[in-house]
């Protein structure tokens, strides 16, 4: 990764999803940069304190994005130490591209797949082939090519045999949050997200039903190669890893891994 001069970053890197990465820029050494999935936001947000707490000086700033998405801004240069994501193929990509220090690399959480509708919905889902009757005019859910809930939702509706979804039938998100919102507004009869979000939205969506998935949900992270804190980065894993902040990932859904 080609070092770039942080104050130049949020106007030099456009991604053609159409979202900027923007940080909070200050001069102090102490400052690390932690690129999530968007799935995390509110935990790592409210947890952060912990972190700072038990490392004087140090400052938290974070970038919260579709998993391919943070691969690709490491990709442009983005000046980052730590990248998590929601699933393995998107830190397999950063692997391959050597944007990772590889013996870094830990799952820290899992997660689950459930279909949500609308909270004041009527409709009675209770398998994924319940999808497929005329009542559901759209499905939404994360765009599989950068979304990892969209590739773990189309798993799991290429085992029913209802994939490909009607192009008339189905809405990408560009985040699992996106899909998320597609069915708070009412824009969506259901949607495959993580068990978390929705229970973040539970004012909004109801969950009917767990997703079956062939394959656990796990949740990467890893120190950035190039990493302007390597130090500070790798204490920012294993303090993900402890006990007590594993502790308070479970307070919003989040299962060991």
């Amino acid at each position: 990764m080609h070092a770039a001069p942080r104050l130049s970053f949020a106007r030099r890197l456009a991604l053609s999803a159409g979202l900027w990465f923007t940080v909070a820029l200050t001069a102090d050494a102490a400052d690390l940069t932690v690129s999530a999935a968007a799935s995390l936001a509110n935990a790592l947000t409210e947890l952060a304190p912990s972190f700072e707490a038990a490392h004087p000086g140090a400052r938290l700033h974070h970038n919260f994005a579709a998993s391919d998405v943070l691969v690709q801004q490491l990709e442009a240069g983005a000046p980052v130490d730590v990248l998590a994501t929601a699933d393995g193929a998107a830190m397999d990509r950063a692997a391959a591209d050597r944007l990772i220090v590889p013996a870094s690399r830990r799952d820290f959480v899992r997660n689950r797949l459930v279909v949500v509708v609308p909270r004041n919905s009527t409709l009675n889902l209770t398998t994924l082939r319940d999808l497929a009757a005329p009542a559901i005019e759209r499905v939404a859910l994360g765009a599989p090519a950068s979304v990892p809930a969209g590739r773990y939702a189309r798993a799991a509706l290429e085992a029913a045999g209802l994939w490909p979804l009607p192009a008339d039938k189905v809405v990408f998100g560009q985040s699992v949050r996106q899909a998320l919102d597609y069915v708070a507004r009412g824009e969506a009869a259901a949607g495959l997200v993580y068990a978390t979000d929705a229970a973040a939205r539970a004012d909004t969506v109801r969950t009917v039903f767990e997703v079956p998935l062939g394959n656990p949900i796990l949740y990467p992270v890893a120190v950035v190669a190039q990493a302007p804190q390597p130090a500070l980065a790798s204490a920012y894993v294993a303090w993900l890893l402890s006990p007590d902040t594993q502790a308070g990932l479970a307070k919003f859904g989040f299962g060991a891994p």
